[in-house]
């Protein structure tokens, strides 16, 4: 009887070192975690992380003719890890290479985008919720790591019943009037992965969760596929801190003063905004002129910017990839509409947050630190443009009569989402929901 006590007692402690959604499925009754919990692994899930947390690989050709010594160390030494962690490429002295075999090439004769020459590069893990990572150790928990575990406690199984697929992030999802390779293979393969999801798990649809950039390609994925096919293989879209096809302030912050996408220490964003210049997706969702209309976005003393002046700001800024108009690379104002993907869709977004409106540089220097005006957002996508963006796929469903939902949460910001234990009940609650 002693001896039972004890182990009793050694049981309950080590249920309290448990994550709460597994101590909950534990410490349950069996009435309470019967059927109903079996439920709630009823659809393969496809999670994706946001833009910081897929990895990139390369490898050097001989055609690769390096700036600097250095930066060839690797040629013809097969595949590394090109963007999987910040202190590797500190400790090695790498930056330079880094920002070298990162950027893009601008090609006007195919209108598109390509690595250097020499310099090939993969995706690697996927098919994998595991794809995904934050690139340093200040942040354990983000890119859906917390959430991945909680869904791990609810019996979700990487390769069975949970997937992931990783992207390039310096693409972007072609234009509908244009083609882009890398997505059109990316695509392929995602189709291909929930064609494969649904048969392993009984033919039974996919639902999608996605947080932040991952949600847009989420949307422009499903929308590219025949009406018939989504009604067919995906149960639910579920989109976490989306950032909208309406636009946010924040890409045009990483415009002029580099991206805080790349967590370096001591590395100024500054530096990095060449190489951030040459990625397709640096234009991507920038503020629409439907949203944010004519109030000045850049504020100098000689000229305001709003987000119907694009080409003069552009051309203020400097913004060139060797050689080439940045007219080439901007989006036309009809790829900042929103197209509703026509399947159950739940988006949930923070705000009261801070969140960049405008940027002031009275001197005309775009080089230095701006003062910031803010406004209301989760820290980084402006509410307003959360507001328009569902309110226009509320409507376009409601026209179909197919489910959609906004779930508005106070004093979030945009990567805590999954991490705050408030607003993951929330996330899991909408994915317990769209399972059933």
């Amino acid at each position: 009887m002693a001896m039972n006590t004890v182990f009793l007692g050694l049981l309950q402690l080590l249920l309290l070192l448990l994550p709460p959604s597994l101590r909950d499925y534990l410490g349950a009754e069996p009435s309470d975690r019967g059927v109903d919990q079996q439920l709630q692994v009823y659809h393969p899930i496809i999670l994706q992380g946001g833009f910081g947390c897929p990895n990139l690989e390369a490898r050097l050709t001989d055609a690769y003719t390096p700036s600097l010594p250095r930066c060839g160390a690797l040629k013809g030494k097969g595949w590394f890890p090109l963007w999987n962690g910040t202190g590797d490429l500190l400790n090695h002295h790498y930056m330079r290479c880094f920002e070298e075999q990162m950027s893009l090439v601008f090609d006007p004769v195919i209108n598109g985008y390509g690595n250097q020459h020499g310099v090939e590069t993969r995706v690697p893990y996927f098919g994998s919720a595991y794809g995904f990572s934050y690139k340093d150790e200040t942040c354990p928990f983000c890119c859906n790591v917390r959430l991945r575990n909680e869904l791990e406690a609810l019996g979700y199984r990487d390769g069975d019943n949970l997937f992931g697929a990783p992207y390039d992030i310096r693409h972007a999802p072609p234009r509908p009037d244009k083609y882009s390779q890398v997505y059109s293979e990316y695509f392929a393969r995602v189709k291909d992965l929930v064609q494969n999801a649904s048969e392993k798990n009984g033919n039974k649809p996919v639902i999608f969760i996605g947080h932040s950039f991952a949600s847009r390609l989420i949307l422009d994925f499903v929308n590219s596929t025949p009406l018939q096919w989504r009604k067919k293989f995906i149960k639910h879209l579920v989109l976490l801190s989306p950032t909208p096809h309406t636009g946010f302030m924040d890409v045009v912050a990483n415009l002029v003063s580099g991206p805080r996408v790349f967590p370096f220490p001591n590395v100024p964003n500054l530096a990095l905004r060449p190489m951030w210049w040459s990625f397709a997706s640096s234009l991507l969702s920038l503020p629409s002129p439907m949203v944010f209309g004519h109030e000045p976005l850049i504020i100098t003393k000689h000229r305001n910017y709003s987000a119907y002046d694009y080409p003069d700001f552009l051309a203020a800024l400097g913004f060139s990839i060797k050689g080439v108009s940045p007219l080439t690379k901007l989006p036309p104002l009809t790829d900042m509409r929103v197209e509703a993907p026509m399947v159950p869709t739940t988006v949930l977004s923070g705000f009261g947050i801070e969140t960049t409106k405008q940027m002031v540089f009275w001197d005309g220097n775009f080089d230095v630190s701006p003062e910031l005006v803010y406004g209301d957002g989760d820290g980084v996508v402006n509410f307003i443009s959360v507001l328009a963006f569902t309110k226009e796929l509320e409507r376009q469903h409601e026209l179909e009569n197919i489910l959609f939902k906004f779930i508005k949460i106070p004093n979030v910001a945009h990567g805590d989402i999954t991490i705050q234990d408030h607003s993951l009940k929330i996330v899991l609650d909408e994915v317990l929901e769209a399972n059933s």
